[in-house]
């Protein structure tokens, strides 16, 4: 007997891993955080899990924060000796801010499921 694969498990197993280690190095991990992000937002999309608009947010944040992160780095950085100001850093604060709203959301949705499950 040949068994269906189930996409989006595995879709959903490596977005998290994906969002996971890209946090080992924020600079260069920001482009595994981002696609395991939108991952998560295509796996619950097409579950039609009730968060997937809660993710397609997040995934958005992200993008606009990396986005900023790899400009600002291009144009050799901010603060110090750089020709931005420390405020020029407020363009990144949505990566950080909703990478952990998610890690916090993924962890929540993991001891819910076990809750239900009764273990």
């Amino acid at each position: 007997m040949k068994k269906d694969i189930n996409w989006t498990r595995i879709l959903h197993i490596t977005g998290v891993v994906l969002l996971v280690a890209g946090a080992i190095d924020p600079l260069e991990g920001s482009v595994l955080i981002l696609v395991g992000s939108a991952m998560l937002a295509l796996s619950l999309y097409l579950k039609k899990d009730q968060q997937w608009k809660l993710f397609g947010y997040l995934l958005l944040a992200i993008v606009i924060g990396v986005g900023a992160l790899f400009y600002l780095s291009s144009l050799g950085g901010f603060g110090g000796t750089s020709a931005l100001s420390w405020w020029w850093g407020l363009f990144i604060v949505p990566y950080p801010l909703a990478w952990l709203v998610a890690i916090i959301f993924l962890i929540r949705r993991a001891t819910r499921k076990k809750k239900l499950a009764g273990t």
